[in-house]
């Protein structure tokens, strides 16, 4: 899908305008900025994630050139419908908002669950995705992806006992260095002070937490068939997926680039987001 409008381009994900689309009788919230017409590079966004959770450090300098959509999965933030109990059903769900907008293809940059909904998408439609972005992700099967469930449980537990965002332990080392990233990465997150998503509820987070326990106790998929080019990133201290399975990746999906940012965790890009923005925005390249 090509438009064009005379709208000014937006290119601050603090300042995109939330909209909505229905299709197969949910309605999906969505954001977009970015020069309108070609390819788009959709976001495929992590665990209880809204709109709200995108860091603009990364989304913000893609969009300088490129048109960018994030969107909330069925049940989450401000779309409507009920939360998929399986990531194929997820990847579904993706497809059918992907196809209500008009676009048959689209790049895509996913984080953390966002990666596994992602990998679904293109095993179900291999000739929709143009380009891939797997960041603090890993494999259909992969070793210890099931034991994100306990893993979410005691940081959510840490983080309540100290009243701190979550994310500051899931994503992050709890060194000097990964507290100071931290604190930064959820302050970048607060700067949209205007129309702001709706958290995810409790009921949605279990579900959702529940599918990711079943992907990662899955047959693996096979990623071989994956032709389109691939960049893998990850910190070198994943708590939640595991560092390991991006190197499984990037040894599984032929010509895949892989980067290991050093003494970071599930957040590895956010911390090191001046290094890998630039690298981001040169690979989506048209």
């Amino acid at each position: 899908m090509s438009t064009t409008s005379n709208e000014p381009v937006i290119t601050s994900y603090a300042e995109a305008p939330t909209r909505a689309i229905t299709a197969g009788g949910a309605t999906y919230a969505y954001r977009e900025l970015g020069p309108r017409g070609g390819i788009p590079v959709v976001f495929f966004v992590h665990l209880a994630a809204t709109l709200d959770n995108w860091d603009p450090r990364i989304v913000d300098p893609i969009a300088q050139n490129r048109h960018v959509i994030t969107f909330d999965q069925r049940g989450v933030g401000a779309s409507t419908g009920k939360v998929p109990a399986t990531l194929e059903e997820a990847a579904d769900h993706a497809y059918e908002f992907i196809t209500a907008l008009g676009f048959e293809k689209i790049d895509v940059f996913s984080f953390s669950m966002g990666g596994f909904i992602a990998q679904d998408l293109i095993v179900k439609h291999p000739d929709l995705v143009r380009k891939l972005v797997l960041t603090g992700t890993g494999p259909r099967g992969g070793t210890d992806i099931d034991k994100v469930v306990a893993v979410t449980y005691w940081d959510i537990v840490r983080a309540t006992l100290t009243r701190s965002d979550p994310k500051e332990f899931l994503f992050f080392n709890r060194d000097t260095i990964g507290k100071r990233a931290a604190k930064a990465f959820v302050q970048r997150l607060a700067e949209r002070i205007v129309d702001r998503d709706k958290p995810i509820s409790i009921t949605a987070f279990r579900t959702q937490l529940k599918a990711i326990q079943k992907f990662g106790r899955s047959a693996p998929s096979d990623l071989s068939t994956f032709t389109q080019p691939t960049l893998i990133a990850n910190g070198d201290n994943d708590r939640m997926v595991p560092s390991v399975l991006s190197e499984e990746l990037h040894g599984r999906i032929k010509g895949s680039g892989l980067i290991i940012y050093p003494d970071s965790g599930h957040g590895g890009i956010f911390q090191f987001h001046e290094d890998f923005a630039p690298i981001a925005t040169e690979f989506l390249a048209d």
